[in-house]
């Protein structure tokens, strides 16, 4: 009887009974007996519930004999009683063996009759016992941070683009760099049903890397006026997901044609940028940005190797349910980008099952590199403080634009501040270990 709802623990009358056995690294089953006299007295009280509003031919209400309302609604009052006894018999049988499920417990082999004892099943998952061992000294590698010539200069070249002026082009036919503005009508084949989309005045860069395969071949040699009719197929990594490796066709008519001039690479430019005084000032802030970046993804390359050791440390099995959750929360990031492009998420023609198989090996090892995470902070006894909590939710006002207390209180709904606890705890263990380890740069 899988998917009890949770009903009010019911004292056992005598003694219950239970026996937990392992069936697994991380899976335990519980055999529970409910005695007969403590079901039986369930079965008086929900009878007597249910004889208040019985309606049975040749009776008025509330006046049906017991015998006849239990013979009347037997197989209904066992599935009560068991709803009612079972829930509280398996918290009672948890604390007993003193063992914590990860999830609700699958409630099995439910046999429950009148005069007889209540038995039942329940298998569970729970964390199994981790051992970090010694973490004294890992060697961790990281790749050298370092910044070429050819990098700062790309940077720069593309802050000029950014400052490009456009300027009409009258005397030929689009060629690659050109920028035409277009009136389109986008039609998906696979959806034969669906209404066209229809785009005024969209600017087309022809070569840009957003652009389609295939479709800069469409554009080059139109001039204004044109129109020309082509289907292409988007990129699997297509920037717009709900068009990522889906066959569109296109209808376009070119209204003008235009040429990015750039500006000159001198002091002036490098002064409409931002408070430079020359150009080798803004030589220095972008190599200093850049040479920033390179060190957050150095340390992240540390930090992932760090994880990637701890996760191997992990040789048993590891809770499904675990995993399971940490799936759920990599679709749910997927979800709340494509939200956030306004992209409906049952449209984005995204195969989640086979998404979940992708990610399934990920997943796994991220539950293993917290499992240790978590048995190091035990035996480290790392502690989150208050102050802990409160920097981490102004840390997120901040990134989201929100006011604290909001966040606040999103951090408190469902349980939020326990995994914001948890996961902060991981976090000072992995300063605890990134302190103590050896880097090695290679």
């Amino acid at each position: 009887m899988p998917g009890l709802a949770p009903a009010d623990s019911h004292k056992m009358t005598t003694a219950m009974k239970s026996e937990l056995r392992d069936v697994g690294a991380c899976r335990k089953d519980l055999a529970v007996e409910i005695p007969a006299a403590t079901v039986d007295a369930a079965i008086d009280r929900i009878s007597r519930r249910y004889g208040r509003s019985a309606r049975v031919q040749g009776f008025r209400p509330g006046k049906v004999p017991a015998q006849i309302v239990r013979a009347r609604f037997r197989d209904q009052i066992l599935r009560d009683v068991a709803q009612h006894l079972i829930p509280g018999a398996v918290d009672e049988a948890v604390a007993e063996h003193q063992v914590k499920p990860v999830a609700a417990p699958e409630i099995r082999d439910v046999k429950v009759d009148e005069g007889k004892p209540l038995t039942f099943s329940a298998r569970f998952e729970t964390i199994p016992d981790v051992d970090p061992g010694d973490y004294t000294a890992f060697t961790l590698r990281q790749s050298a941070a370092t910044v070429d010539d050819d990098a700062v200069e790309q940077a720069i070249e593309r802050l000029r683009r950014g400052r490009a002026q456009l300027t009409p082009v009258t005397e030929r036919a689009a060629e690659r760099g050109d920028v035409l503005t277009v009136d389109l009508e986008r039609r998906l084949p696979d959806q034969p049903g669906a209404p066209p989309e229809h785009l005024q005045g969209v600017r087309v860069e022809i070569g840009s890397d957003a652009n389609p395969p295939g479709f800069d071949d469409e554009l080059v040699g139109l001039e204004p006026g044109a129109t020309r009719s082509f289907t292409v197929t988007h990129a699997e990594n297509d920037a717009v997901r709900r068009l990522a490796g889906r066959q569109a066709s296109y209808a376009i008519e070119v209204k003008n044609l235009q040429r990015p001039v750039l500006p000159d690479l001198d002091d002036a430019f490098a002064r409409s940028i931002g408070e430079f005084d020359d150009l080798a000032a803004l030589r220095a802030r972008v190599e200093s940005d850049l040479r920033a970046q390179a060190d957050l993804e150095a340390r992240d390359e540390v930090r992932r190797d760090l994880l990637r050791q701890l996760a191997n440390r992990v040789t048993v099995e590891v809770p499904e349910a675990l995993i399971a959750r940490e799936l759920d929360r990599r679709v749910e990031q997927v979800v709340r980008r494509l939200v956030e492009e306004q992209v409906d998420p049952q449209q984005a023609r995204v195969d989640w099952d086979a998404f979940r198989e992708q990610q399934r090996a990920s997943a796994t090892d991220t539950v293993r590199g917290t499992l240790v995470l978590d048995a190091i902070a035990d035996r480290e006894a790392v502690e989150v403080t208050g102050e802990d909590v409160d920097r981490q939710v102004e840390r997120q006002a901040a990134l989201s634009g929100r006011t604290p207390q909001a966040v606040r209180a999103l951090f408190e709904k469902d349980g939020g501040t326990v995994r914001l606890k948890a996961g902060l705890r991981r976090e000072k263990a992995i300063a605890l270990l990134m302190k103590r380890a050896t880097i090695v740069t290679v």
